[in-house]
């Protein structure tokens, strides 16, 4: 079994732990991106187009279609000005249908085996004590030496953005939270849209009650907190790339360690 330091607060060394089981896990990351591409799936709405879009006009072809000496496109009818004889109603044409509109009945919500699911969430969780893999997705990690981190279970009982920022500290995390400060509004169509801000993630709180930090972390872009018994591969791999600059606190360790699945009992078995 690996152990590991457990921090305070102030980033002093307090004891070490043992580490659960499911931390020994090998890396998958196939799994671990199929997982995020099937449970993201389930936030998608349906969407489809109405039945008659682009074709409640007044457009009619030539009959007979052909010898008019014009194209055989339905024409808008009437006189006067306006559209008339212009193209319409078939796709080709402004205002027109669409071509091969969306369908509700499109399937859409991508439907993932248990056991797959629970594998990809142990790897992701494995992964968390890999300073490399940490380290690769991009996130500043300079002077943290011990990986997984783990901090005392103090840290739950924090609600206010002074004190935690005081934690991002002493830990030496503060500097991957700048890490986002420095990116730059986006330009072109998304700015038109109202997408000229993109929030990057930073670190990753997970904990036994998350309802205190939660409010202290408001403050602080792309840091979140996630409740040890809601964890997901949608948390930890983010874009599917894996891994996310992690911070458990001691009781989240302990949940961490119920989890149960197949590959978790083979591996006891074989020891």
């Amino acid at each position: 079994m690996m152990k590991t330091a457990i921090f305070t607060t102030t980033g002093t060394k307090d004891a070490e732990i043992e580490l659960p089981p499911i931390f020994s896990t090998p890396f998958r990351r196939q799994l671990i991106h199929k997982a995020f591409t099937n449970l993201t799936s389930h936030k998608f709405q349906r969407q489809g187009r109405k039945p008659m879009a682009g074709m409640d006009v007044v457009a009619d072809s030539n009959d007979p279609p052909t010898g008019q000496g014009v194209s055989r496109v339905a024409r808008m009818q009437g006189g006067g000005g306006g559209r008339q004889g212009q193209g319409a109603e078939v796709a080709s044409t402004r205002g027109g249908r669409q071509a091969h509109p969306p369908i509700v009945e499109k399937v859409i919500y991508k439907k993932l085996n248990k056991k797959e699911n629970k594998l990809a969430l142990c790897s992701a969780i494995a992964a968390t004590a890999s300073k490399d893999l940490v380290e690769a997705r991009g996130h500043k990690i300079e002077g943290i030496e011990s990986f997984p981190i783990i901090v005392s279970d103090d840290i739950e009982s924090i609600s206010k953005a002074s004190e935690i920022s005081k934690v991002l500290d002493s830990l030496k995390l503060s500097q991957d939270v700048q890490r986002l400060e420095s990116r730059r509004p986006r330009s072109g169509q998304s700015r038109l849209r109202g997408r000229s801000k993109k929030v990057g993630k930073s670190v990753l709180f997970v904990t036994a009650n998350s309802s205190n930090l939660s409010k202290a972390l408001g403050a602080f872009p792309g840091v979140e907190v996630r409740n040890a018994k809601n964890l997901s591969v949608l948390d930890l791999a983010p874009g599917s790339d894996p891994i996310r600059l992690t911070v458990y606190s001691k009781s989240a360790i302990e949940e961490i360690g119920k989890i149960k699945s197949t590959h978790l009992e083979l591996m006891v078995n074989t020891q």
